[in-house]
C-alpha cells in the first residue's frame, strides 16, 4: 500500500509530515511513499532529497489523494481535502475531532478513517507517538528564544568594566512539556528562572532543572497529575484566587512570563489579568503559549504582537513549530512513522487497524464507517498513581521519652543476653576434661578484649572520616596499642614483629587522613 503526504495549505504552515529519512523507515514497513511536489521545500527539504529516498513524487493534491492507500498530514483537513478522502482510505493528522465534529462526520461519511494524533493516549508505550508532546517541547523552546528576541537585555548577568547587567527574571507557568522545554532553556541562558504549576509533584523536576518553584501557602489537596493523563486538573475558586494573588505579587519583579496552562479541549484558563501586566516593568515580555484557545493573559492577541500602554510585549503567535519547520517535521514524522510501525505489526506492508490496541483504538475517531470518538479509557493508567503519603504524627515529650526507654531496655536484654551466651560459651570450654588452666587464662582475656574492641570501634564517630575510614583507624589504633605493649619484650621475634605493626598501622592511619583530605578537596571550589 501507498503512503501519501499533500502539501499543507493552511496559510503559514511549513511542516510537512513525511521526511526523507522517515519515508525510508516506512519502506522497510513494506510500504510505498509519495509525496505532492514542493510539500517540503518550506521544512528545507526538497523533492530531489525525497527522490533519492525513493520516495514517487505526485505532481498535483489531486493526484496524491488518487493514488494513496493511507494520507499522513499535520494540520487537520480542510473540506475541500475531505471531499478527496474516499472509502477505506485512513488519514491521519492532528483532527482535534471534539472541536471539529462536522469534519469528523464528514469524514465519515465518506467511509474513510481517521487517526488523531492528537488523541494519542499518554500511556508509556505510546510515547514514541505523542506528537503534542513533540510539538509542545518545540513551543516551550522557540518561546523562549522569542521571549530574548523582544526582550531588550540578556539573559545573564554580566560585570564588565561598561557596568553591571543584572541576569533576567524568568517565571513559566505551567510545568507540562513545553513548560519544562522553556524552564531548560531559560536555565541554560543564564535566566533567573521560576515555576509554578498547580501539580505538587512536578516542583521535584522543575528543581532538578535548575528552576525555583513557586509554592503557594494555601491547604488543599490537589489532585495528581497522574490521574488525569498527565494534565493538570481544574483547580477550585479559591485555589485560582490564591494563585493570582502570589502572581500580583511576583509580577513586578518579572522581567519574562511565559504561560503554558492548557488541557486539550477547553478554553485556556486566564491567568495573568490586565491588573499584573499594568504591574510589570516597561521592557519586560509576556509569550502566551495558550493563545489558539483564548490565551493565559487577558489581553493576548491571537496570532499577534502587541505593546501596552506601559511598554510591556505580548506575543501571541500560535505557529511557534512551524517557526522551526525542520525540527518540527523531523520529530513529527517520527511520531508517525512510530504509529504505523505499530499499525503494521507483520511490516508486509499492509496495516492491520487493532481495535483492541489502546493506542490506535485511542487515536481512532472513524473506522469502517462508525465515528468511535470518544474512545474509551485506557486499559493501562498512563501513570500509576502516587499514594498519598501521610504525614508523620508528631511525638509528644512523654511519648519521646517512652520511646527511649523501651529502646535502652531493648539494647540492655540484647548485650546481657550475648554476655551470658558468652560466658556459657567459656564456661563450656572450661569444662572440657584436660583443658590447662594457663590456657583458660590467655582464653578469658581474649574474649574480653575482642568483646572490648568491638564496642571500641563500632562506637567511633566518623565526623572526619568516611564510615568505612572511621573503622579501619580505630582497628589501626588498638593495633599501635598492642605493638607498644609488646615491644620491649625480651623476645627479638615478638620485638621485630610489633615493630612493623606499628609501622603498618601508621601508614593505614595516616594513609586515611590523606586519602579524606583529597575527598573533601573535591568540593573545594578552590
Amino acid at each position: 500500500m501507498k503512503i501519501g503526504t499533500p502539501k499543507e495549505i493552511f496559510e503559514g504552515e511549513n511542516r510537512v509530515a513525511m521526511t526523507p529519512a522517515s519515508a525510508k523507515d516506512l519502506q522497510k514497513l513494506g510500504y510505498e511513499c509519495i509525496i505532492e511536489t514542493g510539500a517540503g521545500l518550506a521544512a528545507g527539504f526538497s523533492d530531489q532529497a525525497y527522490k533519492d529516498a525513493g520516495v514517487e513524487v505526485a505532481k498535483t493534491a489531486a493526484a496524491l489523494y488518487k493514488a494513496a492507500d493511507i494520507v499522513a498530514k499535520v494540520r487537520p483537513p480542510s473540506d475541500a481535502e475531505v471531499k478527496k478522502l474516499r472509502e477505506g482510505q485512513t488519514l491521519i493528522s492532528f483532527f482535534y475531532p471534539a472541536q471539529n465534529k462536522e469534519l469528523m462526520e464528514a469524514a465519515n461519511a465518506k467511509g474513510a478513517t481517521v487517526i488523531a494524533m492528537d488523541m494519542v493516549p499518554r500511556i508509556s508505550r505510546a510515547q514514541k507517538m505523542d506528537a503534542l508532546s513533540s510539538m509542545a517541547n518545540i513551543a516551550g523552546y522557540r518561546a523562549v528564544i522569542e521571549a530574548g528576541n523582544n526582550f531588550g537585555r540578556f539573559f545573564t548577568g554580566q560585570v564588565t568594566a561598561a557596568g553591571k547587567v543584572p541576569p533576567a527574571k524568568v517565571l513559566v507557568v505551567g510545568a507540562g512539556v513545553a513548560g519544562l522545554a522553556a524552564i531548560g532553556t531559560a536555565t541554560s541562558l543564564g535566566a533567573i528562572t521560576y515555576a509554578f504549576d498547580v501539580r505538587p509533584e512536578v516542583a521535584e523536576q522543575v528543581e532538578s532543572m535548575g528552576a525555583e518553584f513557586v509554592f503557594l501557602d494555601f491547604e488543599e489537596e490537589q489532585q495528581d497529575g497522574s490521574a488525569t493523563g498527565g494534565y493538570a486538573a481544574v483547580s477550585s475558586p479559591e485555589f485560582a484566587a490564591a494563585q493570582l494573588a502570589k502572581f500580583r505579587e511576583i509580577a513586578p519583579d518579572m522581567d519574562i512570563v511565559i504561560t503554558t496552562a492548557l488541557i486539550p479541549g477547553r478554553d485556556a484558563p486566564e491567568l495573568w489579568t490586565k491588573d499584573m501586566v499594568e504591574a510589570m516593568k516597561p521592557g519586560s515580555v509576556i509569550v502566551d503559549l495558550a493563545a489558539e484557545r483564548g490565551g493565559n493573559c487577558k489581553l493576548t492577541v491571537k496570532d499577534e504582537k502587541i505593546v501596552t500602554d506601559n511598554g510591556v510585549i505580548i506575543v501571541g503567535y500560535t505557529d511557534f513549530p512551524s517557526r522551526m519547520a525542520a525540527q518540527s517535521s523531523t520529530l513529527y514524522a517520527t511520531n508517525i512513522r512510530h504509529m504505523m510501525t505499530d499499525l503494521t505489526p507483520e511490516k508486509d506492508g499492509t496495516p492491520n487497524h487493532n481495535m483492541e490496541d489502546d493506542v490506535i483504538r485511542g487515536a481512532t475517531a472513524t473506522h469502517k464507517g462508525e465515528i468511535t470518538f470518544p474512545p474509551p479509557p485506557p486499559k493501562v493508567a498512563a501513570i500509576a498513581a502516587a499514594p498519598k503519603k501521610e504525614k508523620p504524627k508528631e511525638l509528644t515529650a512523654e511519648e519521646k521519652r517512652a520511646n527511649e526507654v523501651a529502646a535502652f531496655k531493648k539494647e540492655t536484654k540484647t548485650q546481657v543476653g550475648l554476655l551470658a551466651i558468652g560466658a556459657a560459651l567459656i564456661l563450656g570450654i572450661g569444662l572440657i576434661p584436660g583443658m590447662p588452666a594457663s590456657f583458660m587464662q590467655h582464653f578469658i582475656v581474649f574474649v574480653l578484649s575482642v568483646f572490648i574492641g568491638f564496642q571500641v570501634i563500632w562506637n567511633v564517630a566518623h565526623s572526619l572520616h568516611t564510615p568505612l575510614m572511621a573503622v579501619t583507624n580505630a582497628i589501626s589504633s588498638i593495633i599501635i596499642l598492642g605493638a607498644l605493649i609488646q615491644i620491649g619484650s625480651s623476645n627479638a621475634l615478638i620485638t621485630i614483629l610489633a615493630a612493623l605493626g606499628i609501622f603498618m598501622a601508621a601508614v593505614n592511619i595516616f594513609g586515611g587522613f590523606l586519602v579524606t583530605r583529597r575527598m573533601l578537596a573535591m568540593f573545594q571550589k578552590s
